[in-house]
């Protein structure tokens, strides 16, 4: 950690975090970015200096088996000091350990207690093991997402991990820390990957209602669907991006594309899509991205290239941004969102060695 004082909104709140996968640990960078001060628990057999794990970033890591007397009594008096706990362990493991939130309360009732899975802490699924693809699955995200004729397309795991999880955790932390300095108490957070997945689908869950939308991949306004709103090859076999929803800057795409006079009136035209769509591909298809760069970017036609994250750190705009921080020698991605007063910062790349948990203690107590 670096010797500088956060200056992020969250300067001074304390977090412990339980070592984890997916989810949790995302949801701890993000705190950290903010300015929170977070120690992650880990096993006394986890590896750390790994400058590429970039969740990792901005903490101190301790060592120590809860089970032993000694560290779990130490774990404790942490807690007993902290403001907000973040664990991602399927329902009922920290209640084993004596660590549930009813335990908890006891010792310190500030405690914000952050719990984040896939299917929830109760629940037919609830002790069953699972991954993203599963929990987008069950909510009905998966089923919307891929080509017309072909199976649903895997969104990495940003939808339900990172989206309808690690986000709605740090919504639901963020809330209770505000609403703590009312009451001066904490309360346990139950994130639920299919919960915050379902709330991601309201606006979809909407058009279905108003009879806007149909439950077929690739027949919809935002799904591929729309001939206007999509991805098309290249000439050199890469992609770009087209979103000219509005009527007026789908003029301007067909006014630059050349697109044929009677088609541009076709835009919501679902019966015209095909021949739209088909349009659209032979246009895009005649030049190379770099080239329909040249013609389009800048524009308000809604045009971007399809980049590999590669390619995507070194693009004007984002160098211009500064969307990527050198962290000793590693590239990282940026805090966000960016604050006016109080500037979200990287704290330190992942920890290279473990923090003794008394020298944490110190500081803490």
């Amino acid at each position: 950690m670096s010797d500088a004082k956060p200056q992020g909104p969250l300067a001074g709140i304390r977090v412990v975090e339980f070592a984890g996968l997916g989810p949790a640990p995302f949801a701890c960078m993000l705190l950290s970015d903010l300015g929170a001060d977070v120690v992650t628990i880990c096993r006394p057999e986890t590896r750390l200096n790994d400058a590429s794990n970039i969740t990792g970033r901005g903490r101190r890591s301790v060592a120590g088996n809860i089970k032993d007397s000694h560290v779990r009594d130490q774990v404790l008096s942490l807690l007993a000091h902290a403001d907000v706990l973040v664990e991602g362990f399927r329902p009922g493991v920290m209640e084993r350990l004596g660590l549930g939130p009813e335990a908890l309360a006891q010792l310190n009732p500030g405690l914000i207690y952050g719990r984040v899975t896939g299917w929830g802490q109760e629940g037919p699924l609830a002790q069953t093991a699972g991954h993203d693809i599963n929990y987008i699955a069950l909510s009905g995200a998966l089923h919307a997402m891929g080509p017309a004729n072909g199976a649903p397309v895997v969104p990495l795991n940003l939808l339900g991990d990172y989206a309808g999880g690690s986000l709605y955790l740090v919504c639901g932390i963020l809330a209770a820390l505000h609403e703590r300095q009312s009451s001066g108490l904490g309360q346990t957070i139950d994130a639920a990957i299919t919960d915050g997945t379902f709330s991601l689908l309201s606006t979809f869950r909407a058009h279905l209602l108003r009879g806007q939308a149909v439950e077929r991949r690739g027949s919809n306004l935002l799904d591929g669907g729309a001939p206007f709103y999509g991805v098309y090859a290249t000439a050199d076999r890469k992609h770009i991006a087209i979103g000219a929803i509005e009527p007026q800057f789908f003029a301007l795409l067909c006014e630059q594309l050349g697109v044929s006079q009677d088609l541009r009136e076709a835009q919501y035209d679902r019966h015209r899509w095909p021949l739209l769509h088909a349009e659209f591909s032979t246009l895009f298809a005649r030049e190379s991205q770099s080239q329909w760069c040249e013609l389009l970017q800048g524009t308000d036609c809604c045009f971007a290239p399809v980049l590999p994250l590669s390619e995507a750190m070194n693009h004007p705009h984002n160098i211009a941004r500064k969307a990527f921080v050198d962290v000793e020698g590693t590239m990282h991605p940026a805090p966000a969102p960016r604050f006016s007063r109080t500037p979200a910062t990287i704290q330190s790349p992942s920890p290279e060695v473990f923090t003794p948990l008394e020298e944490v203690l110190k500081h803490w107590i």
